[in-house]
């Protein structure tokens, strides 16, 4: 097999794949696969987003869902490659109700790992390209309502004569990419903001904050950033590019608006939610509710004993916007992951002195070298290949979780040799570095539990010349009226500690709107079970709840960066759509409610 060129193996390969699903016959595909195989599937299979591990796995699937799914047109797209004996095509199907596409890796002739995710609902396509709409009637007509006119119509009556299908709560970059989605598949949404403007979840943070991921890695859908864009997005940049996405995608988008209350009646299957709009409360009964409040949920504030003595100020991180008040100050940052950096830098350049206590080793990867060997299918050089961030998007999904450890490892192996004296240069000034408790570095990290690691875009200069103090390997043993009392008995005098310890997970904020049983029902999300601390087992496959079905019918979680919520936005809003057009959505796969 290994001599018969890679498209020729590949389209075998496809081509029994089809008849085995075609004659019903599971036992015959899973077969197809070799003993250590993956299919991770995003909603054509399963109307969920999971994985399948093992022939077993795979085989309980399709006996369970054929009948349904009735997949065929099983057609490679483009040549297939070959390196270090495996296979990769793409290729594209359809189902009963969808048309999918996906990514195929053979080892020795059978598949290692298989990809399927869905492109479309047959029948409900977005309007687009040759489909897109003409937009006027070019005839005379008295009766005619201008654009501007039916715009005007329907944000007057959604939420008041007309009610929402959908109701996203939260408005930054995950509602926001997810109502453009919803709104293209003709989904009538409303997206509330707790802020005044757009964007303004950007604008309101600390001065100098800039993406730390590269522009080609954080396009939104449909309106690609322009070609002059800087690598790297200034927060009020972005929050004005926001504002101008809610504008033009034409998204009905409520500002100054707060989710007050939620519940949902099982029988009648609809939530009645009340949320406080400008100070009036309006009652909408959407549904489905999506929660987009962030990647994570409300601020975790760590207990510091003797904090009512200290005299100097305390605060969250959330709470901070400018390091301009502490001039001239002394204060003390808890916490070395990404916002205690950023934070340090901001209260530096405002000529603030400094102190980064850092509880536990920091994962640390320099921004430049990821941009050439983390970030390289999303970069300029790529979309010379051909790969475009449609593409990169896929290539990045297809892998299941199971096996990116692996390539994390392998790639920070690279990247310690690489930056060896900056590590030691690091170490030198006193800061603890870790690359996780398996050595798989920043995005399993970000993956498991959110924390624990920087993007390096200029505090660890500032850290390794002494600028910024860390104070490390020591835990805090209590406050006292002038600063901070250290478990090795020193103490650190400070006017102000800010406290950079993360956020809940998301299903904290359910506790607050809809009820404490039912965030308790769905459990956190965020994390895949991997047994590192943090992130118990058992094992997932894949992250807990996000933008899939969850334990409580019609509550949805969105969010994560820029990235993440471009790509997966798509899978929620199909979801949503096809729930509203009476399309039969059988959940293959259990839901994700383990308990941290």
């Amino acid at each position: 097999m290994l001599d018969i060129a890679p498209s020729k193996q590949a389209s075998t390969w496809l081509s029994a794949l089809a008849r085995a699903l075609e004659a019903d016959d599971a036992e015959a595909a899973a077969t197809l696969f070799v003993e250590d195989c993956y299919w991770r599937d995003l909603l054509t299979f399963t109307w969920n987003i999971t994985t399948m591990e093992g022939r077993d796995a795979i085989r309980e699937m399709l006996k369970a869902i054929l009948a349904t799914a009735k997949p065929s047109h099983w057609m490679l797209s483009g040549e297939a490659t070959s390196g270090e004996g495996i296979v990769e095509a793409w290729f594209s199907f359809e189902t009963s109700v969808a048309r999918g596409e996906g990514i195929l890796r053979l080892r020795d002739g059978r598949c290692r790992t298989l990809f399927t995710a869905m492109r479309e609902l047959k029948g409900f396509e977005e309007q687009k390209g040759p489909a897109r709409p003409l937009g006027i009637r070019h005839k005379a007509d008295p009766a005619r309502e201008t654009w501007a006119e039916a715009r005007a119509r329907e944000t007057r009556d959604l939420g008041a004569t007309e009610q929402p299908y959908c109701l996203v709560i939260g408005g930054g970059q995950g509602g926001i990419m997810l109502g453009a989605r919803l709104r293209q598949l003709g989904v009538p949404t409303i997206i509330i903001e707790k802020n005044a403007r757009p964007g303004d979840s950007w604008r309101n943070r600390y001065r100098s904050l800039v993406l730390h991921d590269p522009v080609w890695y954080d396009h939104l859908p449909y309106i690609p950033f322009p070609e002059n864009w800087p690598v790297f997005t200034p927060k009020d940049k972005m929050g004005d590019w926001l504002e101008m996405y809610v504008r033009v995608m034409e998204l009905n988008y409520w500002v100054a608006t707060k989710c007050v209350s939620a519940s949902y009646d099982e029988a009648e299957q609809v939530w009645t939610v009340v949320v406080d709009r400008v100070g009036r409360h309006i009652t909408l009964k959407p549904k489905h509710i999506v929660f987009a409040t962030g990647a994570y949920g409300p601020p975790r504030k760590i207990a510091l004993p003797g904090a009512e003595t200290f005299k100097g100020e305390l605060l969250h991180s959330s709470q901070y916007s400018s390091g301009e008040k502490f001039r001239g100050k002394k204060v003390a940052v808890i916490g070395a992951a990404s916002s205690g950096h950023d934070l340090s830098v901001d209260l530096w350049e405002s000529g603030a002195d400094v102190t980064m206590i850092q509880r536990s080793p920091t994962t640390v990867a320099k921004s430049d070298t990821l941009m050439e060997v983390g970030f390289e299918i999303f970069s300029e050089n790529a979309l010379a290949r051909g790969i475009s961030t449609d593409k990169a998007d896929l290539i990045v999904a297809s892998t299941p979780f199971a096996l990116v450890p692996k390539g994390q490892r392998d790639l920070y192996e690279v990247i310690k040799e690489r930056d060896a004296a900056f590590y030691d240069r690091l170490r030198a000034a006193g800061f603890a570095i870790d690359f996780g408790e398996d050595e798989t570095g920043l995005l399993m990290k970000a993956y498991r539990t959110g924390s624990g690691y920087y993007i390096d875009v200029g505090a660890c200069e500032l850290i390794i010349n002494g600028e910024i103090k860390v104070k490390s390997g020591v835990g805090i043993k209590s406050l006292t009226p002038s600063g901070i009392l250290f478990d090795d008995g020193s103490e650190l005098a400070v006017d102000a500690i800010i406290s950079c310890t993360g956020y809940q997970s998301m299903n904290e904020t359910v506790a607050a709107i809809v009820s404490r049983e039912v965030a308790d029902k769905v459990g956190p999300c965020w994390g895949l079970g991997s047994g590192v601390k943090g992130d118990p087992g058992p094992w997932q496959a894949e992250l807990r709840n996000m933008w899939k079905p969850t334990a409580q019918d019609a509550l949805w979680f969105h969010g994560g960066n820029l990235a993440l919520s471009r790509f997966y936005s798509k899978y929620v809003a199909l979801q949503i759509k096809a729930r509203m057009e009476g399309i039969a959505t059988p959940v293959y796969g259990a839901v994700s409610n383990v308990q941290r």
